[in-house]
C-alpha cells in the first residue's frame, strides 16, 4: 500500500487524523434531536384544529354501520368505512392525491402525526399502513365525518373527535352476519372468530394495544338493549353538545320511532 502524506503528516486510508465523538455519544446526539423533534411534533399536533369528527369502535357484526347510516341522515356528515379507507390506501395514485390536499392545508402534517401517534413505528410503517393513515388525516382534515373502524379515534387528536364504542353479544353478532350473508351460523361463528383475530392483530401491531379500554371514548352504547334509531339519537345529541358552536348541520329530524324486538 503506498504511503500519502499531507504536510509531513503520513496518512494511512480508512484513518482520519481529527478525533470524532464515539458511537455511545453520537447514538445518545441522534436520540437526544429525535425527541427534541418529536417534542415539536407533538406541539404542532396539540394546536391543529381539525374539524370535529364522530369515529366508531366496534367489532364485526354489531351493527355499527347501520347506526352510522342513521346519524349521517341527522347530521349531513358522510360515513367513511373500513372499506373506503383501505380502497384509498390500496390506490397509490388516490392516497397521492389526498396527501397533496391535505399538505396544502396542513404543511408536512401528515409525518408530524404518525411520529406524534405511532412514535419510532412510524418509521417502519408499510406503504400500505402509510397510506392508510395519511389518508384517514387527509379526510379528516377536509371535513367532518363518520369514521367507522380501524382505530380512527386513536389516531386523530382526542379534543377533535366524539368517540363511540359499540358492543353486543357474540350470539347476535354471529346471528346477524349469517342472515346478511345467509350463512349457516356455524360457518357465520367462525367468520367472526377469524375477523376478530385480524382485529386484534392490527391493534398490536399498529397500537400496542389489546382489548379496548373503556377510557378511551365518550360513549359506550350496547347494541342488544339500544335499538339503532336510539343509538343513532344519543350519538346525535353527545355530537352537538361536545362541538356547540362550532359545527353546522343538518337540521334534527323528529324523535325516531323507537321498535322494540318480539
Amino acid at each position: 500500500m503506498p504511503n500519502y502524506y499531507i504536510g509531513s503528516v503520513e496518512y494511512v486510508p480508512g484513518t482520519y487524523p481529527r478525533k470524532r465523538p464515539g458511537a455511545a455519544e453520537l447514538a445518545d446526539r441522534c436520540i437526544r434531536e429525535w425527541e427534541a423533534a418529536r417534542q415539536r411534533s407533538r406541539e404542532r399536533f396539540r394546536k391543529l384544529r381539525l374539524p370535529p369528527s364522530i369515529c366508531f369502535s366496534r367489532k364485526i357484526g354489531v351493527g355499527a354501520l347501520e347506526v352510522a347510516e342513521l346519524v349521517a341522515k341527522r347530521t349531513g356528515l358522510r360515513v367513511v368505512d373500513r372499506e373506503i379507507l383501505e380502497a384509498i390506501a390500496a390506490s397509490g395514485r388516490i392516497s397521492e392525491k389526498t396527501v397533496d390536499l391535505f399538505d396544502e392545508k396542513y404543511p408536512g402534517r401528515v409525518q408530524d402525526f404518525l411520529s406524534m401517534v405511532l412514535g419510532e413505528k412510524s418509521f417502519v410503517m408499510s406503504d400500505y399502513a402509510r397510506n392508510l393513515f395519511s389518508s384517514i388525516y387527509t379526510i379528516a382534515g377536509m371535513s367532518s365525518v363518520i369514521f367507522v373502524g380501524r382505530g380512527t379515534h386513536l389516531l386523530l387528536p382526542r379534543d377533535r373527535v366524539l368517540a363511540v364504542r359499540f358492543v353486543a353479544s357474540d350470539g347476535s353478532r354471529i346471528a346477524r352476519l349469517a342472515a346478511e350473508f345467509s350463512l349457516r351460523e356455524l360457518d357465520a361463528a367462525e367468520q367472526v372468530r377469524d375477523i376478530d383475530r385480524q382485529q386484534e392483530e392490527f391493534y398490536r401491531k399498529v397500537f400496542d394495544k389489546g382489548a379496548a379500554d373503556p377510557t378511551e371514548f365518550d360513549l359506550t352504547i350496547n347494541l342488544d338493549q339500544i335499538r339503532p334509531p336510539i343509538a343513532a339519537l344519543l350519538v346525535d345529541t353527545a355530537f352537538r353538545e361536545k362541538y356547540a358552536g362550532e359545527l353546522s348541520l343538518a337540521a334534527r329530524p323528529e324523535f325516531p320511532e323507537q321498535t322494540v324486538s318480539p
